[in-house]
């Protein structure tokens, strides 16, 4: 029964009976009748068709959570025993938000010096998609926000917080200051993350806490084009302090903390709520709380 569940999964997360199909691996007839196999030992239907998908039955939504739990328990199972053969081997899927991936060496290096067999994909996406992508099992953890907008059920990992600094280049306003204001901010050309970036809604909710609005001159879902334009000197920033550490500014740039208020926000690793966890994801939730010890010992 499991790979019938793995076809209906597929099918509600693609909608698209072809392209499903293509997920799996098998042909479209193949995962049709599986599906229908599967209706027919469970007694409901679950999708509902007509000459193409039209979306699932009140009874394929249920069905749905059942099967991804069943199906993950299924995966828990086989990485168990394939551990306790052959020790951690595998592949680690990683969705972290931009400004968060930097910190993402400090897991998987350490974590591939003990288990060298595990190989890792690491994607950037904004914090929605992290959690959606955790709650479709299309990746095996996350690394966003933990206290800002509402997570759901994850187990999670508090690992650093972010702080604030303008980033801007000397000659500018408030270059020579060993600190600047939220609401001083609204005077300067600046670049910022899209509006669908959580560490863009947080920007933007400090700045209405301190009574201003801010237009920038460059919006961008890239780390890389903002830095790209900050470098020319002509841009200002603001981003998280562990960002502008890692990729170590130096004069003409400059890193000024931004207060009233001194804001900070947690970022930490999130994963799927399930107990056992899969071998290499408590491996992983492992590395990173001694990564948050070595963070705070460090502070």
């Amino acid at each position: 029964m499991i790979d019938k569940l793995e076809f209906f999964i597929a099918l509600a997360k693609e909608e698209h009976f072809g392209r499903a199909a293509d997920v799996c691996g098998v042909t479209q007839p193949t995962l049709s009748a599986g599906i229908k196999q599967l209706e027919a030992q469970l007694g409901v239907m679950l999708v509902l068709r007509g000459s193409r998908f039209q979306g699932l039955t009140p009874e394929g939504k249920q069905v749905l959570v059942w099967a991804r739990r069943i199906v993950g328990d299924s995966r828990t199972m086989r990485e168990e025993m394939r551990a306790a053969r052959h020790g951690l081997s595998g592949r680690i899927r990683i969705a972290a938000i931009p400004t968060a991936l930097a910190m993402v060496a400090r897991l998987t290096t350490p974590f591939r010096e003990k288990h060298p067999g595990v190989t890792f994909s690491v994607l950037s996406r904004t914090s929605i998609e992290v959690l959606t992508l955790l709650g479709n099992f299309d990746v095996d953890a996350g690394i966003t926000y933990l206290d800002n907008e509402p997570l759901g059920r994850v187990t999670s990992v508090p690992l650093y917080d972010e702080r604030y600094q303008l980033i801007t280049a000397v000659g500018n306003p408030y270059f020579d200051r060993d600190k600047v204001t939220w609401s001083e901010l609204s005077q300067l050309p600046l670049c910022l993350l899209t509006p669908d970036m959580q560490n863009r809604r947080i920007i933007d909710q400090h700045l209405a806490e301190a009574g201003v609005q801010v237009r920038p001159t460059l919006e961008s879902n890239s780390m890389i084009v903002l830095f790209s334009h900050i470098r020319t000197g002509k841009w200002s920033s603001i981003m998280p302090l562990n960002l502008a550490e890692t990729f170590g500014f130096s004069e003409p740039i400059r890193a000024i903390p931004i207060v009233e208020p001194d804001a900070s926000h947690t970022v930490g690793l999130v994963a799927a709520p399930r107990e056992p966890h899969t071998p290499l994801v408590q491996a992983l939730l492992d590395e990173a709380m001694a990564l948050a010890d070595d963070i705070r010992f460090h502070r």
